[in-house]
């Protein structure tokens, strides 16, 4: 009896090992490979940071000295870890004497993957100082992404982005407005980004709407970019509504009635460094419109774009695929490597179907009008461009109300619905988004365009390419003018002066 206890005894005693060496196997495993961190939530770490690391700078050497072993000894004592730890020192010290940062505030470092920021701050003796990176690296840095911060509202005194963090984040709305979220009333926001020019200094301020300017400045870097600009931001109080004083401002600014943008000078820059218009009318329209494409300076070749919360392209009279959005603005438009929503107004039935399999452009099968109403799309081939229509095997559509006298029209005509575009567009887009648009309706620019400055909706586009049709000389028949549209040369070029001097850059599409 005696003998078979001392085995079942045993036995559980060995059940009882086993399971206890599993339990701490399936809590590495959990720990390193699923929630990607290298210590656990509690008294239970792997590979952590000793507390008592110090690091010694000093004129002749840099080193890194502990008085215990660690998994990470390698990377806290190599080159590049140190003088990043010695650069973000720098920074903060300079922080802390302007006033912007004190030992006593609780502090962020956004997408610090090893923590040489969070590091820095506790070195110099900002104590409560935490980082956060999509795998997490403990003791510095838990698990968390810039534009999904994994702290409550009005959580932090000082919040650190580095390294142009924001500029390579995909979400960088997200990303500044999660910032502004964690930070308290009144807080600071340090951001260091690759911004170089005016158009891309005013982007970066306009994500941080919720935030005011302090001060900027000038860095060199030991890595990445060697030229940073800091921007040191401060949270501004709210004002009835959720709102802010300059966001409110600006919105009635640029996009309220009666058609006034407000036009900052860095817009002025870049309608004054664009192509010249042409003043005098071409005798060979068909040719000169389609070089001009060539002298085009777009947007994005001029000045930087990164700091733009969303980029969009509203193609208006798409026709199909391949006539401009398959053929110019996939090819051959200048993106600096964003990705552009892309919508595709067409109210002809005939080229529905391809997009269909366009998985990455969103149809409007509709009539961009001046209001929401029934329309008679009118499809006839001009003269002047036969050899296009029948290169195309489809007609240009024309659109206008329906009247009684639509049904004596020359051409295939049917009914479709059009739709208040400028409404359509102030929903749409919003004052921060990067919005190109391409717009070839067959004479209905003189309708569309006044609309769009009426209702303020003009404001929200940055970069237009406008087909104006007049009654052009015809290719077909020299010395005829075409019959098909009774506006001249000269009011096309007062259309293409007006939206320039409303600090839209216009270009004459052909």
């Amino acid at each position: 009896m005696e003998t078979s206890g001392s085995l079942l005894l045993r036995k559980m005693m060995v059940r009882v090992l086993l399971m206890g060496v599993l339990v701490i196997l399936v809590r590495f495993a959990y720990v390193v490979t699923i929630t990607g961190e290298s210590c656990n939530r509690g008294d239970f770490c792997f590979f952590s940071l000793p507390q008592n690391l110090n690091l010694v700078i000093s004129s002749g050497s840099s080193a890194i000295r502990s008085t215990s072993s660690s998994g990470h000894d390698d990377l806290y004592t190599s080159r590049d870890w140190i003088q990043s730890v010695r650069f973000y020192s720098s920074i903060f010290q300079d922080l802390i004497s302007d006033g912007y940062l004190s030992p006593e505030s609780n502090t962020l470092c956004v997408e610090t993957a090893t923590g040489q920021d969070v590091f820095a701050l506790r070195d110099i003796g900002v104590k409560n100082s935490i980082g956060i990176s999509k795998k997490a690296f403990r003791p510095l840095v838990v698990r968390g992404e810039g534009h999904a911060i994994p702290f409550q509202d009005n959580t932090f005194d000082f919040v650190f982005s580095g390294g142009g963090r924001l500029g390579k984040s995909l979400k960088q709305l997200e990303f500044a407005d999660e910032i502004t979220r964690t930070l308290k009333p009144q807080g600071i926001a340090v951001v260091h980004v690759g911004a170089t020019d005016t158009y891309s200094f005013n982007s970066f301020l306009d994500l941080f709407n919720s935030c005011s300017l302090v001060k900027m400045r000038d860095l060199d870097a030991p890595f990445d970019s060697p030229h940073v600009r800091e921007f040191v931001i401060q949270k501004v109080e709210q004002v009835a509504g959720g709102h802010h004083h300059h966001q409110n401002q600006n919105q009635n600014q640029n996009s309220g009635g009666g058609g006034k943008c407000w036009i900052p000078g860095y817009k002025r820059d870049l309608i004054r460094d664009a192509e010249p218009l042409i003043q005098e009318e071409p005798l060979k329209p068909w040719i000169t419109l389609k070089r001009n494409i060539q002298n085009v300076k777009y947007i994005p070749s001029m000045v930087d774009i990164r700091f733009k919360s969303r980029y969009v392209y509203v193609d208006v009279g798409a026709r199909s695929y391949g006539s401009s959005i398959g053929s110019w603005f996939k090819k051959q438009y200048p993106k600096q490597n964003q990705t552009f929503d892309v919508f595709a107004i067409e109210a002809d039935k005939a080229f529905h179907d391809e997009y269909k399999i366009k998985k990455k452009v969103q149809l409007l099968p509709y009539a961009a009008w001046v209001r929401n109403e029934t329309l008679s799309f009118e499809i006839n081939h001009d003269p002047g461009k036969d050899a296009e229509a029948k290169a195309m095997g489809r007609g240009m559509g024309r659109i206008q109300p329906v009247t009684k006298s639509s049904s004596s029209l020359a051409g295939e005509v049917n009914l479709i619905q059009g739709f208040d575009f400028a409404d359509w567009l102030k929903k749409s887009v919003r004052e921060r988004d990067f919005v190109v648009m391409k717009m070839d309706v067959e004479g209905t620019e003189f309708d569309l365009i006044p609309r769009l400055i009426k209702t303020g909706a003009i404001c929200l586009i940055d970069e237009l390419f406008l087909e104006c049709h007049y009654n052009r000389w015809q290719r077909c028949c020299p010395g005829q003018r075409s019959l098909k549209y009774n506006k001249t040369y000269n009011q096309c070029l007062e259309l293409f002066t007006s939206l320039r001097q409303r600090g839209v850059l216009v270009h004459q599409w052909w």
